[in-house]
């Protein structure tokens, strides 16, 4: 089993517990491999979240660089029973994130990345629901259909930009939308035009579409994104893999068994994942019906219908 996006409370302040433990956890509950993704800093007091309003930009940067050289420690430590592969989170904020972003990989060469959506009009989309409707009024007419525009249109200039091996919780911008949330993009064809050339970018340079099973803690019945969205993969001959995007050691895993269901229910019959080959980072492919065999999904036997 393999995941590739997590973060912990070390250096976080939305999450909880230690690396430590984390890496310790992950190893007991049988994972293969483990990507280590904390945020990037941002580089703006503007960006900053209300529970990180004591800190400063140099303080970002400075738990950024505690959690790269911790991260790699641990990998070093835990060679011979895990791969773990270090590596970040992005925002793109505003298109200055460019250069935030390759002066980060100059610096600490990451074995790889995700590259995610959080803001609109440079407001948080996945905060809580005010601030979501705050994005939501910056754009056009101020309806969701102008806001996922603007959503799909940001997250298409990020992965131009970054090129992102792992593309992060595709289509959150749904997460607080109550009326639309369930509905098919399509009834908005222009913005479903978007999504479309959002997906041919990425798999034009082979980039990987997580499916991410935080989405069915926050409330979803199926992790990001969608099914619609899934098809249009899936017809592409687009490439998925698995994250649980865990904040924690609750969350390691969490609903890895729902996401289970809901792959199969779509007929997917591969997953990709990152590995690294003499330090190099590379995609491998395993089939869902081996992955099935794997001794980790007896942890979830008491409960795999619920």
């Amino acid at each position: 089993m393999r995941s590739h996006h997590s973060h912990s409370g070390d250096y976080i302040l939305h999450a909880k517990d230690h690396l430590d433990d984390i890496v310790e956890q992950v190893i007991a509950r049988g994972f293969k491999s483990y990507c280590l993704t904390e945020h990037i800093p941002r580089n703006n007091l503007a960006d900053l979240y209300p529970e990180e309003m004591h800190l400063q930009v140099s303080d970002l940067e400075s738990n950024f660089d505690k959690f790269y050289h911790h991260a790699r420690r641990l990998q070093s430590k835990y060679a011979e029973q895990i791969t773990l592969l270090v590596g970040c989170e992005t925002d793109y904020i505003r298109p200055d994130f460019k250069s935030l972003m390759a002066n980060l990989r100059a610096k600490y060469n990451f074995d790889m990345f995700v590259g995610s959506i959080h803001h609109v009009k440079e407001v948080p989309i996945d905060f809580d629901l005010p601030t979501w409707e705050e994005a939501m009024r910056k754009c056009g007419a101020g309806t969701p259909r102008d806001l996922y525009a603007a959503y799909f249109d940001e997250q298409y200039a990020m992965i131009v930009d970054l090129k992102p091996p792992i593309v992060g919780h595709f289509d959150l911008i749904r997460l607080f939308s109550v009326q639309d949330s369930e509905k098919s993009i399509t009834q908005w064809p222009d913005v479903f035009a978007k999504v479309e050339r959002n997906l041919d970018y990425i798999i034009g340079y082979g980039g990987l579409i997580e499916l991410n099973s935080a989405a069915i803690r926050k409330g979803w019945s199926e992790p990001y994104p969608r099914a619609d969205i899934c098809k249009m993969v899936l017809d592409k001959g687009g490439q998925f893999c698995l994250s649980d995007d865990s904040h924690g050691i609750a969350q390691i895993g969490l609903n890895f068994h729902k996401t289970l269901n809901h792959i199969e229910k779509l007929g997917i019959t591969e997953l990709s994942y990152l590995d690294l080959e003499n330090g190099k980072l590379v995609i491998r492919k395993e089939k869902v019906a081996v992955m099935k065999t794997d001794p980790f999904w007896e942890q979830y036997k008491t409960n795999m219908n619920n």
